[in-house]
Order: C-alpha cells, then sequence, then structure tokens
C-alpha cells in the first residue's frame, strides 16, 4: 500500500476496491451530506445574532440557502449516480462548496472570528473523518479551507500575529491529526479488503476442490457399480441390488427369479478372431439383455462372457419366455464382418426362489447349475433349475395325493 495516501499500488486492485464499497460509500456520502446541510442552514440563527438585518444578513442567508440546496442535490446525485471509482470528482465537489462557504463567512461576520475557527477545526475534522472521499483529495480541501480562511481572517481582521500564529498551529495540528486518522483508516479498510478477497479466493478453491473430490468419487463410485466393457451392473453391485430385491419378493411373497447367460464358444472367438472382437460380441449381448428386460430387472455381468439377471416379481414360466426372447434375439443378431462364418448363441441356466429360506448365493448355484446342464447339452439353449423342476414336481404330486385323499374321505 501507498504510505502517503493508503492505496493499493496495484491499479486494477484498488479499482476492485472502490467498486466493492461504492454502495456504502453512497449511504454514508447521502446521510454526512443531509447532516452538513442541516447544520450549515441552523447556524443562520447565528448570523442574526452578529448582524441583525442588514444588508450582510441577507447575503449570508442566500449563502446559506445555495449551500443548502447545493448539498442535497449532491447527495441525491450521488446516491442515484455516485461512483466512488470513476466520478471521485462528484464525491469531492461538497468539500469545495462548504469550505468555499466557510472561507466566505470570514468577511460578512469578521466579529465572530473566534467562533469561526473552531467552525474550521470542525469542519476540517469532518473532511477527513465523515465524509467519504479519497485522503488525496480530502486533504487539498482541507489544505484549501484552512490557508482560504487564514487569508481572509488577515486581510478582514485585525489580529495580532501571536493570534494568528496559535490559529496556524491549531489548523496544522487538526490536518495532521485528521490526515493520519483517515490514513489508518484507509490502509485498515483496505487490509481488510485484502483479508476478505483472500478468504473469497480460499473460499473458491475449498468449492473446487470439494466440486473435484464429489466428482473423482462419483467416478469412483460409478467404476466401483459399473463394469467398465460393457456398462451393466459390476459383480459386487449386481450381488447388492439383487439381493434387496430378493428380500423385498420373500418379504412381500412375491415371485423371483434368476437367471446366468454365458456366451457360447467364446474362447474360441477370442483365439480366432482375437480379444478386440471378443470385446465387440460382449458389448452387443450386453445391450441386446439390457433391450430386452423390463426397466425393474438388475442386468450384471457376473465374470468373463457370463451375465446373470435378477427378475422380481416373475414366475419361472415367465422367467423362461425372458431367457428365451433374449436367447432368440441374440441369434438374430447381424454376422459381423471379421466373423462371416461366425452365429452368436447363449446358454441360459434359470433359478426360482422355492421359500423363504432361500438365499441369493443358493439361486446362483442353482441357475449355474442348469446353465453347466445347458452347455453340456449342446448349447443355445434355455435350461430350467432340476432342483427347481423337482420341488415343483413333488408339490404338484403332494397336491394331487391330497386330492385323491380329499375325495375318498367324502366317498366314505
Amino acid at each position: 500500500m501507498n504510505r502517503l495516501t493508503g492505496q493499493f499500488h496495484e491499479p486494477g486492485r484498488e479499482a476492485m476496491y472502490r467498486r466493492d464499497i461504492a454502495p456504502r460509500v453512497r449511504r454514508e456520502s447521502c446521510l454526512a451530506l443531509s447532516v452538513a446541510a442541516l447544520v450549515f442552514g441552523m447556524f443562520a440563527i447565528s448570523d442574526y445574532h452578529y448582524t441583525g438585518v442588514s444588508t450582510e444578513l441577507y447575503l449570508l442567508l442566500a449563502m446559506r440557502l445555495i449551500v443548502v440546496v447545493s448539498c442535497l442535490i449532491l447527495a441525491f446525485l450521488i446516491g442515484r449516480v455516485g461512483d466512488y471509482s470513476r466520478k471521485s470528482w462528484l464525491h469531492a465537489l461538497p468539500l469545495w462548496i462548504l469550505a468555499t462557504a466557510i472561507i466566505l463567512i470570514v468577511p460578512l461576520r469578521p466579529e465572530s472570528l473566534p467562533t469561526q475557527v473552531t467552525a474550521v477545526v470542525v469542519a476540517t475534522m469532518a473532511f477527513y473523518l465523515l465524509i467519504p472521499n479519497l485522503l488525496p483529495i480530502v486533504a487539498i480541501a482541507s489544505l484549501y479551507l484552512n490557508l482560504g480562511f487564514l487569508a481572509a481572517a488577515m486581510m478582514v481582521a485585525d489580529i495580532p500575529a501571536v493570534i494568528a500564529l496559535r490559529i496556524v498551529l491549531l489548523l496544522i495540528m487538526t490536518n495532521v491529526v485528521g490526515f493520519f486518522a483517515l490514513l489508518r483508516l484507509e490502509k485498515l479498510q483496505r487490509k481488510q479488503f485484502a483479508l476478505l478477497q483472500e478468504e473469497r479466493v480460499q473460499n473458491h478453491q475449498l468449492v473446487e476442490e470439494i466440486t473435484h473430490r464429489k466428482s473423482l468419487e462419483a467416478q469412483l463410485r460409478l467404476l466401483a457399480e459399473r463394469d467398465e466393457l460393457t456398462g451393466l451392473d459390476s459383480r459386487s453391485h449386481f450381488m447388492k441390488r439383487a439381493q434387496a430385491l430378493l428380500l423385498r419378493s420373500q418379504h412381500d411373497t412375491a415371485p423371483f427369479s434368476l437367471f446366468m447367460i454365458d456366451v457360447d464358444h467364446f474362447k474360441s472367438i477370442n483365439d480366432t478372431w482375437g480379444h478386440i472382437h471378443g470385446d465387440r460380441v460382449l458389448t452387443s449381448i450386453a445391450e441386446t439383455c439390457k433391450r430386452s428386460l423390463r426397466p425393474q430387472d438388475v442386468i450384471g455381468r457376473f465374470g468373463g462372457e457370463e451375465f446373470i439377471v435378477a427378475l422380481p416379481e416373475t414366475h419361472l414360466k415367465d422367467a423362461k419366455m425372458v431367457a428365451e426372447r433374449l436367447q432368440r434375439k441374440v441369434t438374430e443378431l447381424p454376422v459381423m464382418e471379421d466373423m462371416p462364418d461366425h452365429r452368436l448363441t447363449v446358454t441360459i441356466g434359470i433359478a426360482g426362489v422355492l421359500d423363504e429360506e432361500t438365499d441369493l448365493a443358493t439361486l446362483i448355484k442353482q441357475a449355474d447349475q442348469a446353465l453347466y446342464v445347458g452347455k453340456h447339452d449342446g448349447r443355445n439353449r434355455v435350461v430350467v433349475s432340476q432342483k427347481v423342476g423337482d420341488e415343483i414336481s413333488a408339490r404338484a404330486m403332494h397336491r394331487k395325493e391330497r386330492a385323491i385323499y380329499e375325495q375318498a374321505k367324502k366317498d366314505t
């Protein structure tokens, strides 16, 4: 900061500071000018006391009226269009008007010189501390007021040299105190602004850092939840979602089915056409699966060329229909240009919930066993878990035997 003005050395930073305090300066200037106009107008009473009804009184009243009106107009203008950074002259104008009016009082009321000295001291301090302005402007306006007052006093009033020296020393002391008080205030305000700006920058950086961390967390979460190649749920994320759906289905006593999908002859695809084409096959089949399922169904990549699907509120027969439709759509996929002699097929193993004790691991094991049976029997087929089929057959037999027993009781 400048040692004499208290302003920032960097013009851009100084301009930013003035723009920042502009609203406060406008409010304080309007209030200060309104009070100054009121006080200056009230001293018309003392004019009458010293001059009585005379030409000097009329001149004083006219001057006070002009000053009061000028201050009020300037207060209005500063409040509306005042700009502390670009229109400093508008803020400085009231100082020059008030200083000129105070100087003119001396020849019109020379007999009140002792009280006018006090008025000049008070006005000088008001220039420095009450009416917002830049320090160089205030210093020049105060110097104009003090020198003008001394010149008028020496020309109009016949004052001894000792009294004149006392007045000079008093005005010098007033200016020194006012100057350094305003200089300290200017520096403190700018230091506060600099600290606030630094805090704002740090807060902005902190917000950016938090946003960046949240973005990274979202990306990490996405990587953890999504398979990078196919965009399906990762194995761990699928298990969480499927477990929640299974528990809800068991709580609501609703059906729940699950099937495993395996791409047939995938190893030979990788060995013959390369892993890039193998990745294209997995991506294509994953897209087909997503389009074939409902929004509430959950699909994930279980590992390698295996996919797994959870179907809440779906009976085994409906799950088998979904699996057969999906299998058919895979076989209808267009032949890839680099693989003209290969038709894509999948084998699907299905399992379903039998009771409330069935857990997700058991379902996956049953579906995997059914998938193994399908692959062993020649692939490209849909197989329902044998345990599910045996359980269904046993329950059907039990219902049949129960019906025969009930019929026999009725006959007897």
